[in-house]
């Protein structure tokens, strides 16, 4: 039996590889902040069935609960699927923070699973895999500014953070065995984050977990790519810039350091 930890477990994307996976025979580890909410897609798996799934309440906008959810998984893990994020906001919305005072959307969409990736590598089975969901909205990130403190804008902060997922993906996949992919699942899927940014939804969840599955569970899948869908894609240019790469390992290896003093 697989175990599977799938951050942003609760709601849209991965309440819905939470079930998919659950009833399917995996152990799921469900990552949420509401602990009700997270109840419930427990109750729901058990009642399809499926093994009985492990709640993990963590936020992971502040770098010590996310340590704390690293330190609470005690067994192998077959997969991690790194989906939690925000969106670009609701209109209106102004520059926010983390509780380690670092840009939000960098902090919650790539730095945690940053952080928490790294600290799971001994936890990852030989065969494991890890799956970055990131967007085909992306944007070269600003290293003379990487918190965004002059012009933020919302949606340039997200499509940044979603490029610095792929970063990473990139560089894991040249130092480790684990396969490790990033992809867009779907345009504009029916969730909470693209509603409340006062986007009209285009896809469905069910399209975006088609596609999220497949790199969890096809046997044929490569490692390092960046997928558009069911396609592998290009991501933007910066995500191939080896130079762009190390100096966002540097920066995040520095922001983790300084938050967990």
């Amino acid at each position: 039996m697989q175990t599977i930890l799938i951050t942003g477990a609760t709601d849209g994307l991965g309440r819905e590889l939470a079930l998919r996976l659950g009833t399917a025979g995996a152990r799921v580890l469900i990552h949420g902040r509401d602990a009700a909410r997270a109840e419930q897609v427990r109750a729901d798996i058990r009642a399809a069935g499926g093994p009985e799934p492990e709640i993990l309440l963590a936020d992971l906008a502040d770098l010590h609960q996310v340590d704390k959810l690293a330190d609470s998984i005690d067994s192998e893990l077959d997969v991690l699927v790194n989906n939690a994020g925000i969106g670009g906001g609701k209109p209106g919305t102004t520059r926010e923070v983390s509780a380690d005072g670092i840009e939000l959307r960098f902090a919650v969409n790539y730095l945690a699973g940053y952080h928490l990736t790294r600290r799971l590598l001994p936890r990852l089975a030989r065969t494991g895999r890890i799956v970055n969901v990131a967007s085909a909205g992306q944007q070269p990130i600003d290293f003379d500014d990487p918190m965004m403190e002059r012009g933020w804008d919302g949606f340039s902060a997200y499509q940044r953070s979603k490029l610095a997922q792929i970063m990473f993906t990139i560089d894991l996949a040249a130092e480790q065995s684990v396969v490790v992919n990033a992809l867009h699942p779907a345009t504009f899927m029916d969730t909470t984050m693209v509603t409340e940014s006062g986007v009209s939804p285009i896809s469905s969840v069910a399209e975006g977990a088609d596609a999220t599955m497949r790199l969890i569970t096809a046997p044929d899948v490569p490692t390092g790519r960046y997928f558009n869908g069911l396609r592998e894609a290009r991501a933007n240019e910066q995500a191939y810039d080896a130079h762009a790469r190390a100096r966002l390992r540097a920066l995040s290896d520095n922001l983790v350091t300084t938050a967990l003093r």
